[in-house]
């Protein structure tokens, strides 16, 4: 690309809704770190948020080096960077063993949490949109997940892994209105094989909902919102059922449950990340919780996570468990 040419130009119409949109999660005045890969929806938030906050927007291109086109791709990145004057950098990563995406995700957002400190940037934009919202919960349904599992991708949280806010201001959009801009702007974009390899659980599922006309996309996401409010008010009662009934006795917990049994699985979720040290930065899953739930309720004593739980008349108390003695007695 040339670095001489005419910065793409885009609908004002869109720009506005884009505006409309990061204004909730943007706070004015202050600059915005945007993760770009190369794509199509990173390349549309990179235009759109340079669009809109002119002069307030920095890119950063994490080459995980696993496909020979990366090195080309980010690139292709930095060349519109310095066509459009927002500073780039590209950030190499070496990606574990392991599950591939998890490992690259992880290597991923470690890479961009730093590069946020070393640019003094607070905040990180990343270009997940509605069809990746709905992609989420159908995966997760499948799955089984309860509520906090189905309310799906949220506009605003924190840096997996890191120390930095995480903002996605294009869950309202679809992916073909993003390619669409693109085309429209004359801008050039990057298409990974991998989105194309049915190896994937993910690129299994994109397939059959291309082929599903009758799914309302907009509809299903506007459904998650939903169910993420949902989420939010069995927080808000789950932290009032911690209040009033939960007490803490040096290094063991009594819990006195009154509230409905999805409340409860919060309020022991919690308890057990507070006591337990067996799952470091992640807690237990929601299966497990559920069935230790069942234990309990059944007035049986159970354990997870380096707790153990047992029923003492109306309550439950959970303490750590006690360390196993495998020396041999004399």
């Amino acid at each position: 690309m040339d670095s001489g040419a005419r910065p793409p130009q885009l609908d004002p119409k869109l720009i506005e809704r884009f505006r409309g949109d990061a204004d909730r999660l943007w706070p004015a005045g202050e600059k915005l770190g945007v993760a770009v890969s190369g794509g199509p929806d990173s390349m549309a938030l990179l235009l759109l948020a340079n669009a809109a906050r002119p002069g307030m927007v920095e890119a950063a291109t994490v080459d995980h080096r696993l496909r020979e086109e990366s090195a080309a791709e980010a690139a292709m990145v930095s060349d519109l960077c310095k066509i459009l004057g927002v500073p780039h950098r590209t950030l190499p990563v070496d990606v574990a063993a392991g599950n591939l995406q998890a490992e690259a995700r992880n290597a991923r957002y470690g890479a961009l949490d730093r590069w946020l400190a070393e640019q003094d940037l607070p905040t990180l934009a990343t270009a997940h949109h509605a069809d990746d919202q709905v992609e989420t919960f159908l995966m997760r349904l499948n799955r089984g997940s309860g509520v906090a599992g189905l309310s799906g991708i949220r506009p605003s949280g924190n840096v997996p892994g890191g120390s930095h806010r995480l903002i996605r201001p294009l869950l309202a959009w679809r992916k073909r209105e993003l390619i669409e801009l693109l085309e429209n702007a004359g801008a050039d974009f990057a298409r990974d094989p991998s989105n194309r390899d049915q190896a994937f659980d993910r690129v299994k599922l994109r397939e059959n909902l291309t082929d599903a006309g009758w799914l309302d996309i907009g509809a299903i996401a506007k459904s998650v919102t939903h169910l993420a409010e949902a989420d939010a008010t069995i927080e808000w009662m789950a932290a009032h059922e911690w209040a009033g009934r939960v007490k803490r006795i040096g290094r063991k917990y009594v819990y006195r449950p009154a509230a409905p049994r999805t409340v409860r699985l919060r309020v022991v979720s919690r308890i057990i990340e507070e006591l337990g040290g067996d799952l470091p930065g992640s807690g237990p899953r929601g299966s497990d919780i559920a069935r230790l739930l069942d234990r309990l309720e059944a007035g049986e004593q159970a354990n997870l996570a380096g707790v153990l739980a047992s029923t003492v008349g109306d309550a439950w108390r959970f303490e750590p468990e006690p360390p196993r003695n495998t020396a041999s007695q004399p």
